[in-house]
């Protein structure tokens, strides 16, 4: 599973880690799918995905960005995905949010492996729905309890 977002908010890039806003509703949203106390630090992080799986990156390795807002991002470079997919058995995307969904569409619309965009985790969403990742990660992973 390699779930992709835009590009890392302000907090993310002052801690070198994916979701670092602690608002942001990510890593709850997957400690709970797995059944997992939720990470407290990004060592703990680190060992939540090995243990599952799950491959995080960003869609944009590269932009002009003011603050986190994904609606300011411009003049972007977008990361090698069809590298990744050869060294890495990735069988499903998942999008995390509509700028996301909509960078990576741009580009690789035609990848060969099955991508969806998802509601974004992030505080800003007033539209998260943690059933709906759920759902996505048991086609991968299989139905938790």
């Amino acid at each position: 599973m390699l779930i992709l977002g835009s590009f890392p908010s302000v907090a993310s890039r002052k801690q070198s880690f994916y979701y670092g806003n602690r608002q942001n509703r990510f890593w709850k949203m997957l400690s709970s799918f797995f059944g997992e106390p939720l990470p407290a630090d990004v060592a703990q992080k680190r060992a939540l995905l090995r243990a599952h799986g799950v491959a995080l990156w960003d869609i944009v390795m590269r932009c002009e960005i003011e603050g986190s807002a994904d609606s300011s991002i411009k003049n972007y470079e977008t990361a090698d995905i069809p590298a990744l997919l050869e060294r890495a058995p990735v069988r499903r995307i998942l999008l995390n949010g509509t700028a996301a969904y909509t960078i990576f569409c741009e580009k690789y619309a035609g990848i060969g492996v099955p991508f969806f965009r998802m509601p974004s985790t992030s505080p800003a969403n007033p539209r998260y729905d943690e059933r709906v990742w759920h759902a996505a990660l048991a086609e991968v992973f299989g139905a938790r309890e």
